[in-house]
C-alpha cells in the first residue's frame, strides 16, 4: 500500500485499515510460528503499512 493511497483515505476508513491490518499481522505471526508461512517478509510489509496508517493518523490528529 502507497503512502498516497493512504492519504486519499478518511479517518474512519484509516481506523478500520488499521484494524484490519493488525488483524492480518496476528495471523501472520500464527502462521509463521506453525511453519505455515510461505513468505516471512510480508510480515515486514504488514508491519510497514500499519506504521504508514498510524503515521497518517498521527498527522492528522495534531
Amino acid at each position: 500500500m502507497k503512502a498516497k493511497e493512504i492519504r486519499e483515505m478518511s479517518s474512519e476508513e484509516l481506523t478500520k485499515k488499521l484494524g484490519e491490518l493488525k488483524n492480518e499481522l496476528f495471523n501472520l505471526r500464527f502462521q509463521h510460528a506453525i511453519n505455515q508461512l510461505e513468505n516471512p517478509h510480508k510480515i515486514v510489509e504488514v508491519k510497514r503499512d500499519i506504521a504508514r496508517v498510524m503515521t497518517v493518523l498521527n498527522e492528522r490528529n495534531a
